[in-house]
């Protein structure tokens, strides 16, 4: 079985060229591990270009896309495997059932939304799979930083802060999703247990 990680990345290519060459990594880097790769089935922005780069290298691409999408004309027509849903969450359940990991590039807020219903879906131990941000030009610290302030609060326990990989380089990252141990704490904070 192949394994397949999702990317969640931005319709849009953003301000800067290096987001787009992110993108490019990434895509190479899946393909020269024999990952798959799923996604939101779009032609445009960063989704586009993850997609273009993996397929044409000759890797595994699906792309899942509701059919509200399509019909906006941003699928990208192009793909050997595009999957046409009904709904945005019949989409996202999809596309987490075909995954073995998720990575968000950058992105807006349905990469952030997608990413972090997955992490949810984990940390309550719906699903053992790696959830990761790869943190190109420091496009996460930020979040990263606020992540850390939920723990400081007690709204979030460390073990599952932990559980998002965060790396600026592709290659550490694919390491840390390879290697990824999901945790078995409960999700619950209680006075007792933080």
């Amino acid at each position: 079985m192949t394994l397949r990680y999702c990317i969640f990345s931005g319709s849009s290519a953003g301000r800067l060229p290096l987001y787009t060459e992110a993108a490019k990594q990434l895509g190479h880097a899946l393909v020269d591990s024999g990952i798959g790769l799923v996604y939101g089935g779009a032609s445009v922005g960063l989704m586009g270009v993850i997609a273009d780069t993996v397929e044409s290298r000759g890797g595994e691409v699906i792309g899942v896309i509701p059919r509200s999408l399509v019909e906006k004309e941003v699928a990208h027509t192009r793909l050997s495997d595009l999957r046409i849903v009904d709904t945005m969450h019949q989409r996202k359940a999809l596309m987490a059932e075909l995954s073995d990991g998720f990575i968000a590039l950058p992105g807006g807020i349905g990469t952030l939304e997608e990413l972090f219903e997955v992490w949810t879906w984990a940390q309550l131990g719906h699903h053992g799979k790696p959830c990761a941000l790869l943190n190109v030009n420091g496009f996460y610290t930020g979040l990263a930083s606020f992540l850390d302030h939920i723990v400081d609060e007690a709204f979030l326990k460390p073990v599952h802060r932990n559980m998002l990989i965060v790396e600026q380089e592709v290659s550490p990252l694919l390491a840390a999703l390879r290697t990824y141990e999901a945790p078995r704490a409960t999700k619950w904070i209680t006075a007792t247990h933080r």
